[in-house]
């Protein structure tokens, strides 16, 4: 990581320290905020030169090129311990494509569900997210188990800014396969692994992307993966989620994630991965990853949403003036501009750029964008 990106890295992390202590300690109520330092996981996705066979198995040489992404952790990061079995991903690209694949450590693998589009985090399994332009509106989510059942669906924006989810949008030539180094569904053995590979066609992604589908050399995309890991008890020779004693309900699944969260929940899209997509084909060069300055715009924005949502929370009301309040007026630039706007139950703040004329803005929705000249 070059000086630059360590220097941006620097402002997002001071920005985090307020989110996370000064704007929400007055109010008797709070709005879930990332309880961890905004630092997201990075990831250069280079180009396959050759075919793959979407199978599950990851045996093209351009996957055997591709890097390992870390191993997963905890969604609410170092608060957590470290997960108990090891989960990583790799992502590569070619014009028709984007490919995804996991490598997922298990002892017990076990699926029951069968039929798409139903809730697949009810059995173990593994979860992508993207939202290709990072305004946390507009994103794909997609699950599948270890039986390769699937589940694709569109969010119209996070539910915290009251979604909805279109359970019945499909990724349209979407492929999928896995592969299992054991046995499936069998208590009487001990397995290895399982493994999943994903082809997601551009022209499906591109239907809400906002931007160019396929990416160009050096666009950064928003990525997550997820990990649902329930705790299994074998019972004659079947698997059973481990209950409350009390209550007689399943105990709470694991959340294992590339990209910590922050907070239990998967749904705030401006804490997931950069993905920043390369020409060059795996293996071939390795390029460093560039922080978009624009990020550290957004995030700045990011922290007045929260502050608002408190403030509404409190109030009943979104706060129309921010230039008597200290805490926010410390995350600005010396020479930054502020904007705000309110209705009954609407605000947009308008916010320049650190460097340049360039103006973004943010609204009750949480949704950013950029104020078009």
């Amino acid at each position: 990581m070059n000086r630059f990106s360590r220097r941006r890295i620097f402002f997002l992390a001071i920005f985090s320290f307020f989110a996370q202590t000064t704007f929400a300690q007055n109010y008797p109520q709070k709005f879930p905020v990332p309880q961890i330092e905004f630092n997201p996981r990075h990831y250069i996705c280079y180009r396959t030169r050759q075919p793959i066979v979407v199978d599950g198995k990851l045996n093209e040489t351009s996957w055997k090129k591709a890097d390992w992404t870390e191993a997963f952790v905890d969604i609410e990061g170092d608060k957590k311990p470290s997960p108990r079995f090891r989960t990583r991903a790799k992502m590569i690209w070619d014009d028709d494509y984007f490919y995804f694949a996991a490598e997922i450590v298990e002892p017990h693998i076990w699926a029951r569900l069968s039929q798409r589009d139903t809730v697949i985090f009810y059995d173990n399994d593994f979860e992508i997210f993207i939202d290709p332009d990072g305004d946390t509106h507009q994103y794909y989510e997609f699950e599948m188990n270890a039986k390769n059942t699937t589940w694709d669906l569109l969010l119209i924006k996070p539910y915290r800014d009251g979604g909805p989810a279109v359970n019945g949008w499909d990724i349209h030539g979407l492929k999928s396969g896995v592969a299992i180094y054991g046995t499936l569904n069998d208590p009487a053995d001990r397995d290895q692994k399982w493994t999943v590979e994903v082809a997601m066609d551009w022209e499906a992604l591109k239907e809400c992307a906002n931007k160019q589908a396929p990416p160009r050399a050096g666009d950064v995309w928003r990525v997550n993966f997820s990990r649902v890991e329930w705790q299994i008890e074998i019972k004659h020779g079947k698997y059973f989620k481990k209950r409350n004693s009390r209550t007689g309900k399943p105990l709470p699944e694991d959340n294992w994630v590339w990209s910590p969260q922050g907070v239990i929940n998967m749904h705030y899209p401006e804490m997931w991965g950069f993905v920043q997509f390369s020409e060059a084909a795996a293996g071939e060069k390795k390029e460093d990853f560039m922080l978009p300055e624009e990020e550290i715009t957004k995030w700045q924005l990011r922290q007045i949403y929260y502050w608002q949502q408190n403030y509404q929370l409190n109030h009943g009301c979104f706060a129309d003036d921010l230039n008597s309040v200290p805490e926010l007026q410390t995350l600005l630039g010396p020479a930054q501009k502020i904007m705000l706007k309110t209705g009954w139950d609407q605000f947009e703040c308008r916010l320049q750029a650190l460097s340049g004329d360039d103006f973004w803005s943010i609204n009750q929705d949480g949704q950013v964008s950029k104020i078009k000249k």
